[in-house]
């Protein structure tokens, strides 16, 4: 026998035990993933020798990656579901408003209606049923044989462009499939989970990692859900609904006629937004423009600028960066005795008072002299002087921008509130929709190498960091947006790939960024390359990440 540490505890195995086998059974389905040393694996994974004394950490749905998985299980079995009542009907899934799946069917004439409830009903039975879920490896051939079983001809379409010529696949009973994603290791270990009919498809919600394992009360986000659906009808009519459609462009279309295309469309969503601040100008004082980070902020700040120009209005920009305290006042309010404990994202870093006062002064006509960041000195210092007419709307731009508190001296009719992000709605397959929140850490991965020097295992270690200023300071306020920007190009990934995958590659397994970096590279290397940068225009949000911006300074 053998000897390892389970959560700290002293267990024996012998080779060819699963993890799983190791867990009491009062406590089996309470985790779902685990760390065996450095790395992450299912808790099926299999115990060999080189086991002998490895600390083993079991994780459950308050963890990430066990969230990871939990969703991505989830997914897997209402396509089984659909696939043993329905096998006709073919479904696809889609990140959605309210932190929730929105899953439609995609047979023409075919209506959700007529299946929800069996589906619903058939989920809860395979959950019940406790059905173990199989990791097995095949030769592609073998995969192809099987997803021409199930008529699963989206994923016979990617993995053409699968380089390795073994597949991963997870069996269940007779079904296979195959998400991207660590699985949990029986359908019984979803507890918690709600499915209801929402026109045209259905709404799936999960517990949030983020939130104690919570599921969240769904909320309708009308504003946000009608950008999600346009991206959606966009991606279809343009066919760039899926990285097969978008590497048949680059393929066999002409490149540039895509990249413009795509261009194309922030150029009209930029020109409806002008249209709509032009025809408030007379009550607008205040463009707020707020967004996660790696939105493209910046390029999108100084385009909407210049489309107000020729328009007529010459909007000024204030940096909220300028309102900043000092440390050693931060650390008073926020009471703490270590600068190293400072939240600098906190709305209490900024002297919200002499921000309000400025804006109030500046709108009623009176000439103001604000304030700059001397970030050598670490306190402010006195900057220009500045008095506007009242047809100039003043801009600003940062992570509380829609934030009510900080314009508070503001009425509500006289602000016109801008959300920014990528809002992609394409997938891998039908089964494997593409995370907005991985591909904005591509781009920051790619401008963090590009501008600042920085390693993708820095980025990427930063990055849980960034994601809980987002859902505390930005996502909370993003429902109040007059208007939804919509960064993402659906070209884009095929630039990065050539900026992105080499340095992913370099993340080895013992790195704990590994399971992330693994994760982007799982679909990043289906991505056919743009290797011609030439024909991306200077002005377009994507030089941001890449360099050869118009804007840079």
């Amino acid at each position: 026998m053998c000897k390892l540490y389970l959560n700290g505890v002293l267990k024996e195995f012998k080779p060819g035990d699963r993890v799983l086998d190791l867990i009491d059974e009062k406590d089996k389905k309470k985790y779902m993933i685990c760390k065996v040393n450095l790395s992450f694996k299912e808790l099926t994974y299999t115990l060999t020798n080189k086991q002998e004394n490895a600390k083993i950490e079991l994780f459950g749905l308050e963890h990430i990656e066990a969230g990871r998985a939990y969703e991505a299980t989830l997914r897997y079995v209402i396509a089984m579901a659909f696939y043993k009542l329905y096998p006709h009907i073919n479904i696809q899934f889609q990140y959605n408003v309210s932190r929730s799946i929105f899953c439609r069917i995609k047979n023409p004439n075919e209506k959700m209606s007529k299946y929800s409830d069996q589906v619903i009903k058939e989920v809860a039975k395979i959950i019940k049923e406790d059905l173990p879920i199989e990791r097995i490896t095949i030769p592609a051939k073998e995969a192809i044989e099987i997803y021409n079983r199930l008529d699963h001809t989206d994923k016979l379409d990617i993995l053409k462009y699968r380089p390795e010529q073994i597949v991963h696949l997870y069996k269940c009973d007779d079904y296979y499939d195959y998400l991207y994603s660590y699985m949990l290791p029986s359908t019984g270990f979803l507890k918690n989970y709600l499915i209801r009919p929402y026109s045209p498809g259905l709404i799936i919600q999960y517990p949030r990692y983020e939130l104690d394992a919570v599921i969240p009360e769904f909320v309708e986000e009308p504003t946000y859900s009608r950008t999600l659906k346009d991206a959606a009808i966009w991606g279809e009519v343009t066919k760039c609904n899926t990285i097969v459609d978008i590497n048949h462009k680059i393929e066999h279309e002409n490149i540039r006629d895509f990249i413009q295309t795509c261009e194309s469309r922030h150029n009209n969503m930029l020109a409806e937004l002008g249209e709509r601040i032009q025809k408030q100008i007379d009550e607008v004082r205040l463009i707020c423009i707020a967004g996660p980070s790696s939105s493209g902020k910046t390029t999108f700040c100084n385009r909407l600028r210049i489309e107000l120009m020729s328009r007529g209005i010459n909007p000024i920009m204030i940096s909220m960066d300028d309102y900043y305290l000092s440390k050693n006042e931060i650390m008073k309010i926020q009471k703490v005795k270590k600068k190293e404990d400072l939240d600098l994202e906190h709305i209490n870093c900024l002297d919200i008072d002499l921000f309000n006062k400025n804006l109030f002064d500046l709108i009623n006509g009176e000439e103001v002299t604000l304030p700059k960041y001397d970030f050598v000195l670490g306190k402010r210092v006195k900057g220009a002087t500045l008095k506007i007419d009242d047809r100039t709307p003043i801009m600003i731009e940062g992570i509380h921008a829609l934030n009510e508190k900080l314009t508070n001296s503001i009425p509500k009719h006289q602000k016109f509130k801008v959300y920014i992000a990528p809002q992609m709605q394409s997938n891998i397959d039908d089964h494997a929709p593409l995370s907005t929140t991985d591909l904005r850490l591509i781009r920051r991965i790619v401008r963090d190498m590009n501008f600042r020097n920085c390693p993708a295992s820095t980025t990427i270690s930063m990055w849980p960091s960034v994601r809980r200023g987002e859902f505390k300071w930005i996502y909370p306020n993003q429902e109040g947006s007059d208007f939804v920007f919509n960064s993402s190009l659906a070209y884009e990934l095929c630039i990065f790939k050539k900026y992105a995958l080499p340095e992913l590659k370099k993340i080895s397994p013992e790195d704990p960024e590994y399971v992330t970096a693994n994760r982007l590279i799982k679909y990043l290397k289906y991505f056919q390359q743009i290797d011609d940068e030439s024909s991306i225009p200077c002005n377009s949000l994507i030089r941001e990440f890449i360099g050869g911006s118009c804007f840079e300074v």
